[in-house]
């Protein structure tokens, strides 16, 4: 071995020897150089827009959304295109993305989005990868762009100093409230609206057998149980009230409702004391047979009277679940869909429960909701709310 060693050395001293590792290094160097010329050519041109909309499926839905956005033609001239929003400018966080775009391949193959019906299909999804990645980067790729110093916001319209000031005060980040800046917002609705579907299916199997029930909607409350069709009810059971199961006769069942009415007010039911939390409007008749429970208490804050209370009848089984978790969700879903796409997402329990009725009168007709949706939300958010902690509710 030592002999073979010695020999090399000899070898290497020589002139021979000396050229051929100027060779093997020259050659390897050149051979770095063009991998990485060629690794860069390639990322160059994976970064292209003519490389991002050659797939039919881009061509069809968000290139011509983009074309019609200010960041494809605006006054002054300066155009962002798709890596410029989409591929991050720090080399391991771009190469994070260029490996994870792996999958788009794949679902190209799949043919997942290779339609405009199952591109609309996803849409709502696909934005919320993007919205949720730009919020966790406080989004790192507009502020390629756009710098906070650099704005002139007397330039800007009343209400957008307004909402920016507001914005950067509270450290909301550029995607809270500029989505659908450069491609069409997608149905907000459609993903709450698919888990209502769902919960509705699963109802049945949800609540067979539970002594406990929740009501995802808005339902007819009868005194007696209704035979044949039933009319008009005695009362209406407001979304997210808990009932307590006391018979079962076919579609119907016979329930429970605990909550407080106010001195005055007595055809109203609501979950807690001085909250106006809906649980039950009633007729006179109902009304008059509400069993109330121990002595009227007095409210600290506004000094009006407040007495526990149960009401009974009869409602339809198909309108409640006992599955609780999943109603939450569907509220969760909601309220980001309705108070999270213009603005940051407020927390429920910010304000207290009662404050939450004016907040959503004055902002639900920004929204799609429908009024039933509005019901469901506003119980959603006022159960809670910072004041309902201490009622588990």
């Amino acid at each position: 071995m030592f002999g073979r060693t010695s020999r090399l050395r000899k070898w290497l001293k020589k002139p021979v020897g000396v050229g051929a590792m100027v060779a093997v290094a020259v050659l390897s160097a050149g051979g770095a150089l063009a991998a990485w010329g060629t690794f860069s050519v390639v990322i160059e041109k994976t970064n292209s827009l003519e490389f991002c909309v050659s797939c039919h499926s881009m061509q069809a839905t968000v290139y011509q959304e983009y074309q019609n956005s200010p960041h494809f033609k605006n006054a002054s001239g300066v155009r962002a295109i798709c890596s410029d929003c989409h591929v991050p400018k720090p080399f391991i966080d771009k190469m994070i993305a260029k490996v994870t775009a792996a999958k788009d391949v794949y679902h190209t193959v799949l043919g997942t989005i290779d339609t405009p019906e199952k591109f609309e299909k996803n849409r709502l999804h696909m934005a919320k990868t993007v919205w949720a990645k730009m919020e966790a980067t406080d989004s790192r790729e507009c502020r390629s762009c756009h710098s906070q110093d650099a704005m002139d916001v007397h330039k800007q319209r009343p209400k957008a100093q307004s909402l920016m000031a507001k914005g950067m005060e509270q450290g909301q980040t550029c995607i809270t409230c500029h989505k659908g800046i450069a491609h069409k917002l997608p149905d907000m609705s459609s993903g709450y609206r698919a888990m209502l579907t769902e919960l509705k299916d699963a109802a049945p199997a949800k609540s067979g057998s539970a002594g406990t029930l929740y009501a995802f909607e808005s339902t007819e409350l009868y005194s007696e149980r209704p035979e044949g069709t039933p009319g008009k009810g005695d009362g209406t059971v407001f979304p997210l009230t808990e009932a307590k199961v006391l018979e079962r006769q076919g579609d119907f069942a016979r329930v429970e409702v605990q909550g407080w009415l106010q001195e005055g007010a007595g055809r109203l039911l609501v979950a807690a004391k001085a909250r106006r939390i809906f649980q039950i409007t009633m007729t006179p008749k109902l009304a008059d047979s509400v069993a109330r429970q121990g002595e009227a208490e007095s409210d600290p804050d506004t000094g009006l009277s407040w007495q526990q209370a149960s009401v009974t009848g009869w409602v339809k089984s198909a309108a409640f679940t006992a599955d609780r978790t999943a109603l939450d969700a569907y509220g969760a879903e909601m309220a980001g869909a309705a108070c999270g796409s213009c603005h940051s997402q407020p927390h429920a329990d910010h304000f207290p429960a009662n404050q939450w009725i004016g907040i959503i009168k004055d902002m639900k007709d920004s929204t799609a909701l429908s009024a039933e949706d509005v019901r469901y939300l506003q119980s959603y958010l006022q159960r809670q709310a910072k004041d309902m902690a201490k009622h588990g509710s």
